[in-house]
């Protein structure tokens, strides 16, 4: 053995070349053969040759072994390649699935912090949360930017708006109650009263917001401090009154108005959107599937004849068109007001010989404010006709109807002798319609009307009365 190699180091070498190889290696090492290869000696050099071409060999052999079982090889790369994409695909999973989870989470949290949609079609700007405040504070409006802001001073949480304000094509409930009332010139007219959640929150809508805005001149309806009376007041003893009423009034007016108004008085697009949905709603078919009630709606969202928030938002989108009106009839020389969908102009002398004229410019005016005029409800009173605005006549003073006045006095001899039981006045139940009526001959004669209340009032208080009429208000809230 070599001095310096251990036996196994040596098998090591053999394994690697050649017996011969490693002897003539070793020889050479210990000075028995020559190093010099010019001077070496065939058998040496025939021993180096041999060890080269034995490894050459070897990796030959090695070569076409491994073409020789090429499939055997490819089926080994392919197993190895679907591993590899198998190991990526499982770590993209989990990588996707943590990625959703996270996702998931933040929109969690999103939710129960801000509101980011609220159906098809209304959701676009939910995430615009900056409002004009100076524009605000010209109206003198709350300053809110967010739904967070408002939610907290109407003492609701955001879960409760949402629910209220969502926009669905097919619901499993609904926010209004919807039942028709017959119109005086015929057919019914479709009534959504708002449920009681619901109308809270417009109600809150209505004092914060909506009354807070100065109307026009002109608008008597639904005007704090104004009414039937202050809109017929300036019409009293013209020879000429003309009557325009709007057809579908607040079904004309569409959500994305009403979500422009909130715009425009300051708000953001958040809160425009939130606000325009809470005070709108779609007419909806009622339809019944496997015992269960589903709501579908059949047009866009829009201003709900019954919610109370429906007139003031009228009158404030109506300003424009009242504005014009204002210039229109100073101009030709006339008074006009108006009372909810209800138009008067009124003139004398020579403001009736532009009568045409004027017409003409306010069939323009209502076509570009996006209105239209219900042609079956155009009057036209001169002088010598019974001159009426809504309801009150206005000839020579403001007075009542002689002939109805008669007719609702007769009634409540009526029912003093033979009770409410087959009563009817006006539309509604008879115990509110003749309240109503009271209330009404109150505001133009209020000696009259007070007459009327008393004798109601005494009416109401007998016994036999007082059971029918507890009876039919019972009757109304079931």
């Amino acid at each position: 053995m070599a001095q310096g190699l251990t036996r196994q180091q040596l098998y090591d070498k053999i394994r690697l070349s050649s017996k011969d190889e490693v002897i003539l290696q070793e020889m050479t090492r210990l000075g028995f053969w020559s190093k010099d290869s010019a001077s070496a000696s065939p058998s040496a050099l025939l021993i180096e040759r041999e060890d080269t071409l034995r490894k050459e060999l070897t990796d030959l052999l090695k070569e076409k072994q491994k073409y020789a079982n090429q499939e055997k090889l490819l089926a080994e790369m392919r197993a190895v390649r679907m591993e590899k994409a198998l190991k990526k695909r499982q770590e993209t999973k989990l990588r996707k699935e943590e990625q959703r989870k996270e996702r998931a989470e933040e929109w969690a949290e999103q939710k129960n912090n801000s509101i980011l949609y609220l159906g098809e079609n209304v959701s676009a700007g939910l995430h615009k949360i900056v409002s004009d405040v100076t524009q605000l504070q010209k109206y003198g409006l709350p300053v809110w930017h967010d739904v967070n802001a408002m939610a907290a001073e109407m003492g609701l949480g955001l879960g409760e708006i949402r629910f209220l304000a969502f926009n669905r094509k097919v619901a499993h409930c609904s926010h209004y109650q919807h039942f028709y009332l017959p119109k005086k010139s015929g057919g019914k007219r479709l009534i959504s009263a708002p449920m009681p959640r619901l109308k809270a929150v417009q109600n809150w809508i209505l004092h914060n917001i909506l009354y807070r805005i100065k109307n026009s001149d002109a608008a008597h309806g639904f005007v704090p401090g104004r009414s039937i009376v202050t809109n017929a007041t300036p019409h009293v003893g013209k020879e000429l009154v003309i009557n325009i009423d709007l057809r579908d009034f607040f079904p004309s007016v569409a959500y994305k108005r009403v979500k422009g108004l909130f715009v425009k008085l300051g708000y953001s697009e958040q809160l425009a959107t939130i606000l325009g949905l809470l005070c709108t709603e779609p007419d909806v078919d009622e339809i019944v599937l496997d015992n269960r009630k589903y709501y579908v709606a059949k047009t866009e969202r829009h201003l709900p004849q019954g919610a109370q928030s429906s007139p003031a938002i009228t009158n404030l989108i109506c300003y424009k068109l009242d504005k014009r009106f204002e210039g229109l009839a100073a101009r030709h020389g006339y008074s006009y007001t108006r009372y909810a969908d209800d138009m008067t102009f009124s003139a004398n002398g020579e403001g009736i010989e532009k009568a045409g004229q004027l017409m003409a410019f306010v069939k323009k005016v209502i076509k570009e404010e996006g209105f239209t005029i219900h042609p079956e409800k155009l009057r036209v009173m001169r002088k010598g006709d019974k001159r009426e605005v809504t309801g009150v006549v206005v000839n020579d003073k403001l007075s009542i109807d002689r002939e109805t006045l008669r007719k609702f006095r007769a009634l409540l001899h009526q029912i003093s002798k033979t009770g409410l039981s087959q009563k009817q006045w006006g539309n509604g139940n008879i115990v509110s319609s003749l309240q109503g009526y009271a209330n009404y001959v109150a505001m133009v004669k209020p000696g009259a009307g007070a007459k009327l209340k008393a004798s109601i009032n005494e009416l109401f208080n007998r016994p036999e009365i007082k059971r029918e009429a507890v009876s039919i208000l019972g009757d109304k809230k079931e």
